[in-house]
């Protein structure tokens, strides 16, 4: 594990903000819903998934992507397994995430069953229908030494404005060289600049209507 890891302001309805960037980890008026707009619905799931699927992040926050994209794996009755890897360079610690996670009802048996691994320190782990593996650091060091080929891409960094660094040309690029053909992204942020980041990483990028107060979020497709 390394040393540094995620402060905490907590805010309305519990929900985690970091201290950090002086930004909510998600939406206070319903997260979970937020989630699958964003990027499940923006990445056409669960209608991609297959075995093997997937699915790439920046910024794992308090797992709540996670959660929300193995409850959709299951419902939709998926076969095989679902491949899951999130870069994060601070960490929560386990106690915050159960704490932030606990808002969301809907989403209590998994959050029960993935709290051992928290707890434990556990950074990549096996379900019979999930591989996860949270890559810590920072994405501009760790992203370009990943292996893998995502089928979707979850960009979930805090906001353009408050932290650039996850959001920049470069890593963008990288997105674009770790995304399988046809692969997708979604992300809720419609910053020019991250769109023309991503156009020119490949992405036949599209501003679409975002979720709550968000008039705008941008989704992609490799070309």
């Amino acid at each position: 594990m390394q040393d540094q890891q995620a402060e905490l302001d907590w805010g309305e309805g519990d929900a985690p903000v970091s201290v950090q960037f002086d930004d909510p980890y998600f939406c206070m008026e319903n997260g979970l819903a937020e989630t699958n707009h964003v990027f499940l619905a923006g990445n056409d799931l669960p209608g991609r998934f297959h075995d093997g699927f997937h699915v790439a992040e920046l910024g794992f926050g308090s797992g709540l992507n996670l959660l929300a994209t193995l409850k959709a794996w299951r419902e939709a009755g998926a076969v095989g397994i679902l491949h899951y890897t999130s870069f994060e360079a601070y960490p929560m610690r386990a106690g915050d995430m159960i704490r932030a996670l606990a808002a969301f009802r809907e989403l209590d048996e998994i959050a029960d069953e993935l709290s051992t691994f928290w707890q434990a320190g556990t950074t990549s782990f096996s379900l019979p229908n999930l591989q996860f593996t949270l890559i810590e650091g920072d994405a501009r060091r760790t992203l370009p030494k990943w292996a893998g080929l995502a089928d979707a891409w979850f960009l979930d960094g805090f906001s353009p404005a408050k932290n650039p660094e996850l959001w920049e040309a470069s890593l963008m690029a990288e997105v674009g060289a770790h995304t399988a053909a046809s692969g997708t992204v979604a992300t809720y942020t419609a910053a020019g600049f991250v769109r023309r980041g991503l156009s020119v990483a490949g992405f036949e990028v599209t501003r679409i209507s975002g979720f709550g107060r968000k008039r705008h979020m941008t989704i992609g497709r490799m070309g």
